[in-house]
């Protein structure tokens, strides 16, 4: 009997080292698919932030000598109309950032079915994500000149009398930036709630329709609670994409007319390099990182459980 407990036992242990070094194996090879990307990242992302953190504290310039100032750059951001008026207008952006989810969940259910040609329908509206933002800003600069198709449109119809410069005309320039921010996302978003809408089991949906659900109901009692996890990774990242954005603004406007499309990232790069006051604009994006990531933890804070697993 002793006997074939201590084999059981061996056998047990056994399994047990053969299970850990599968799983050391399975480590090793993962680790090792993701160096290439960990050096990247290390080199072009950690370390850049790591070494911005003691340059915030000194007046680090190309053209001149480097002394550590202290506070003095982050006294100076929080005295700087510009930098001001930036953060106002980066905070305008997240106005986008329900707008992209509503129509992005929208836009996923539309082409969640299984009908002839619907790939084409993902395809096209994924084609913006995709879409270099220089030839992006080609069309749009464009679609919305004094003389272009917006303007004709919008006259045709009888909305405006007049034709406008909307990315030179001071109170339209960064809503209309706003809205090419919203038509850029949306494909990206779309293909992220796609996916959670086909992890939804479609058992619970033809449940729900045998008790008389209709398409509405099934939406709002299923579809929207389950995707709630989905809702909130994408939410998180397309606010700080909104807070953070720059590629628009840059190459459209250059946060022109005056400051009226001048956001945090575009006033950091202008004093990072075009002023060369490299010291100054590691201080602003301290600031700009600490206040995304107070509002990441707030929106961590109210995340309410969702999606398959707790249901």
């Amino acid at each position: 009997m002793n006997t074939q407990l201590l084999k059981e036992q061996e056998i047990k242990k056994a399994g047990i080292k053969s299970e850990r070094k599968r799983k050391s194996s399975e480590a090793k090879i993962a680790w090792l698919f993701m160096a290439p990307g960990l050096v990247l990242l290390c080199l072009f992302v950690f370390w850049p932030i790591i070494y911005s953190v003691p340059l915030a504290f000194t007046n680090y310039s190309v053209i001149s000598e480097t002394k550590f100032i202290g506070l003095e750059n982050f006294t100076r951001a929080f005295t700087d109309t510009n930098f001001i008026v930036s953060l106002k207008n980066s905070m305008l952006y997240v106005i986008v950032v329900p707008f992209i989810q509503l129509f992005s969940i929208l836009m996923a259910i539309l082409v969640n079915r299984k009908m002839a040609g619907i790939k084409f329908f993902r395809s096209a509206y994924y084609i913006p994500v995709v879409t270099s933002m220089v030839a992006v800003a080609i069309i749009w600069g464009w679609l919305l000149s004094q003389n272009g198709v917006v303007n004709y449109i919008l006259m045709s119809v009888g909305i405006i009398d007049e034709k406008i410069s909307w990315l030179s005309n001071f109170d339209t320039a960064l809503w209309a930036l706003m809205f090419i921010t919203l038509w850029k996302g949306l494909g990206y978003y779309m293909m992220i709630y796609l996916a959670g809408l086909q992890a939804i089991p479609q058992d619970l949906v033809e449940a729900a329709q045998i008790d008389g659900a209709n398409r509405w109901q099934v939406i709002r009692h299923i579809t929207i609670p389950l995707l709630k996890p989905y809702v909130f990774f994408c939410s998180l990242i397309s606010l700080m994409g909104a807070i953070r954005v720059f590629d628009e603004v840059f190459v459209l406007t250059s946060g022109g007319p005056g400051n009226a499309t001048l956001t945090s990232s575009v006033y950091i790069y202008q004093q990072g390099f075009q002023q060369f006051d490299f010291g100054y604009s590691s201080a602003l994006g301290l600031i700009v990182s600490a206040i995304i990531m107070v509002i990441s933890i707030v929106i961590f804070a109210f995340n309410k459980k969702g999606g398959v697993n707790p249901y």
